[in-house]
């Protein structure tokens, strides 16, 4: 197996992404590899500052780099040698099993797909991110790929995830619900309720109906199918108010004095370990022949090693094969 990381990608590149690589190596097989793409000077010094000499690990060099503010298209077309660049490419070309990148999410999802290509009938990849909830992980794409799908998107997403929660969550049979602004069937706009047709007339699919913004915690489905938009805010919105809430707990726990922080910092940090998005590692770009894991811009070396642990165990359960193989043609030819 051979994983691509973008060296360069991410707010605290290159010194996290090395050490995540080496605390990551722990999930691959004495003969699978890791190609940091990167600044050759940057990249290596890393390395010989984290002291990381495994044979495993190679550095690919690039002359470039794609910022994380800059605009996707532009920067791909005058940046071939950038890290995401090169690295899509040699995954088009087959020499790479996967490819992580915490940089520039738009540039690394369009290098992708233009280099990649799609995987299946897949028209349009969606991003899948797997939210912790106190009922168990749930999967919600898209988070921001595509901020205008059609209903014939949504229903690849569904059975995208449904094949993703099977194999790598291994929830037998998941509940499926298509986000919306009330649970009856009536709800939603056009774009919701065509896309509730296709796919409650999935057989293939556990479809439960509408889902709201509450339901997702409160255990109502295993997989939330949304656009782009409504999902990227949701993911934010979460991500926010999660961080808010834990360090308020903290700073009102700190106030009550020593001994009661004692006995509580523990059990929030459980808590917080438990629902922290570094625990995920990072969210496949469905929809694209070969694994993608986009990682947060914020990745530390700990989201780095479970963005490895989650690549590994996509190409070790076949999911781009899966996936191809439930979706061999476009939703919209087959009907």
């Amino acid at each position: 197996m051979r994983i691509g990381m973008d060296a360069m990608g991410g707010d605290h590149a290159p010194t996290e992404i090395v050490r995540g690589v080496e605390l990551g190596l722990r999930h691959l097989g004495p003969k699978d590899e890791i190609v940091l793409y990167g600044l050759p000077e940057a990249v290596e010094a890393e390395c010989r500052a984290a002291g990381l000499t495994d044979p495993r690990v190679r550095v690919e060099a690039c002359s470039q780099v794609i910022g994380m503010g800059e605009p996707p298209v532009d920067a791909l077309r005058h940046k071939r040698d950038a890290s995401i660049a090169r690295m899509a490419v040699a995954a088009g070309k087959r020499e790479l099993d996967a490819v992580i990148s915490a940089g520039n999410t738009g540039a690394f999802a369009a290098a992708c797909q233009l280099k990649i290509g799609p995987v299946g009938g897949v028209s349009r990849p969606g991003i899948a991110v797997v939210m912790p909830t106190f009922h168990g992980p749930v999967v919600i794409c898209d988070v921001g790929a595509n901020v205008a799908p059609k209903p014939h998107h949504l229903h690849e997403y569904a059975r995208m995830c449904n094949l993703y929660a099977r194999l790598i969550l291994g929830i037998a049979q998941p509940r499926v619900g298509l986000v919306s602004i009330g649970e009856e069937e009536g709800k939603g706009s056009p774009l919701v309720k065509e896309a509730t047709a296709l796919i409650k007339d999935d057989a293939a699919l556990q479809f439960i109906g509408n889902v709201e913004g509450r339901d997702i915690f409160g255990g109502a489905c295993d997989i939330a199918v949304c656009d782009g938009f409504v999902g990227n805010v949701m993911l934010k919105l979460t991500e926010g108010l999660a961080e808010g809430l834990f360090k308020t707990i903290v700073a009102e726990i700190r106030d009550e004095g020593q001994d009661l922080v004692q006995k509580f910092e523990p059990v929030v940090a459980r808590i917080w370990r438990k629902h922290d998005f570094a625990e995920y590692g990072g969210a496949p770009l469905l929809g694209i022949n070969g694994v993608v894991i986009i990682c947060h811009g914020r990745s530390d070396r700990r989201a780095i090693s479970n963005a490895i642990r989650v690549a590994v165990e996509q190409v070790r359960h076949d999911l781009i094969p899966a996936i191809a193989r439930e979706l061999p043609t476009r939703v919209e030819d087959a009907a």
